[in-house]
């Protein structure tokens, strides 16, 4: 754990993460605002729009909307299904899932009642994934590390799991915009009317999330013929407020995962393992959060100029691994491809060595799926 004092910053790194200088330039810059008590970086640190993203920042009096971005409570959730590895059949699943990028046709406003919130004029996108490196994805045990954490969560290493990852789609969004309209990037001081006006639509967001998480794995096991039992949720671009002994802080996560409510999962790309592990260690040294996945290696202008000679679109619909890929959108699955990315087993070493996480489990990509829609 490398440590600059002077400007409370941290970056939780090896000598092998892939670290952009860029990305550390703007950890140092957003540790200098007003405020802000500790600015932490994490493996998978890699430049953003302003500030940089795989980061959390502890501030004191302020907050910032800005740091977070506009998809507020864009996280991570992992269901349980009653699907059994011995049963797999990649190829017919893989033909059954599709319509998740189209509006549901359930009953919506009854999904957001049992959430605890109303209706709002972005509802037509519940229960779909949304585009950029957002995915729903069928996974199998590899391996199981912790066999006591394990059997807390109530799994099994013969039933398959749901990895889904999205957010507060067009939600999150029009919350940010409204509020740089009148603040752009600038934060606002944590107790005035502006910061709890903010702070009462981000957390109905964070809860629009969550809700829009789990039906995207309750319309994925339907389609299998599974029902969707969730196992764990959390959010890494957030806003949270946390009681010290002597102050009250806010803990800004862009691209971080919470560290202080149990079991998380930290994926890597579309071809590689995921592991489903356990904070632990100093963790207020981490800003009570750890990294949230990979990492982008490459921007996708650049993964696309770099992969498209390399590969014909259908060599991509299929992993190393053998898993099956579903993304008719030839740019979007040049975007994401699994070299896009940084090393999962790097970062998952560096928190390992960090002494920030045991292992659980390994979990296995099966199916991903990011759309049939076509980009026009």
């Amino acid at each position: 754990m490398n440590s600059n004092e002077k400007l409370n910053v941290r970056l939780i790194a090896s000598g092998k993460d892939w670290i952009e200088s860029a990305a550390v330039d703007q950890l140092k810059r957003t540790a200098e605002l007003p405020g802000m008590r500790l600015a932490v970086g994490f493996p998978d640190l890699h430049p953003g729009k302003g500030h940089p993203v795989g980061a959390a920042f502890l501030t004191n009096g302020m907050i910032y909307p800005y740091l977070i971005g506009n998809d507020i409570g864009c996280g991570m959730g992992l269901w349980r299904t009653d699907l059994l590895r011995r049963k797999v059949k990649l190829d017919r699943w893989a033909g059954r899932l599709s319509d998740l990028e189209n509006s549901w046709d359930g009953d919506t406003r009854g999904w957001l009642t049992q959430a605890g919130l109303r209706e709002t004029p972005y509802d037509a996108s519940l229960g779909t994934i949304g585009g950029g490196n957002h995915f729903a994805e069928l996974q199998a045990v590899e391996k199981v590390e912790d066999t006591a954490e394990f059997e807390k969560l109530n799994l099994s290493k013969e039933s398959l799991l749901l990895l889904i990852h999205s957010g507060s789609r067009g939600l999150g969004e029009s919350i940010l915009r409204a509020y740089v309209d009148q603040h752009k990037a600038e934060g606002v001081a944590a107790d005035s009317t502006e910061a709890m006006k903010y702070l009462e639509q981000h957390d109905k967001a964070l809860l629009w999330a969550k809700a829009n998480r789990a039906l995207i794995a309750h319309r994925f096991a339907a389609a299998l013929g599974s029902p969707a039992n969730k196992v764990l949720d959390g959010s890494h671009n957030s806003i949270t407020r946390h009681e010290l002994a002597d102050e009250t802080v806010w803990i800004h996560r862009k691209g971080a995962s919470p560290a202080d409510a149990g079991p998380m999962v930290i994926p890597g790309s579309r071809g590689t393992l995921s592991y489903l592990v356990l904070p632990q260690g100093d963790l207020p040294a981490a800003a009570w959060s750890l990294a949230h996945g990979a990492g982008r290696k490459w921007t996708r202008s650049e993964s696309k100029s770099r992969i498209r000679d390399r590969y014909h679109p259908d060599d991509l619909a299929q992993t190393e691994l053998g898993s099956r890929v579903i993304c008719e959108d030839r740019d979007l699955l040049y975007e994401e491809a699994p070299e896009a990315y940084k090393k999962i087993e790097v970062v998952v070493q560096t928190l390992l060595d960090a002494g920030l996480i045991k292992v659980i489990a390994s979990l296995r990509p099966l199916i991903t799926y990011k759309t049939r829609h076509i980009r026009r």
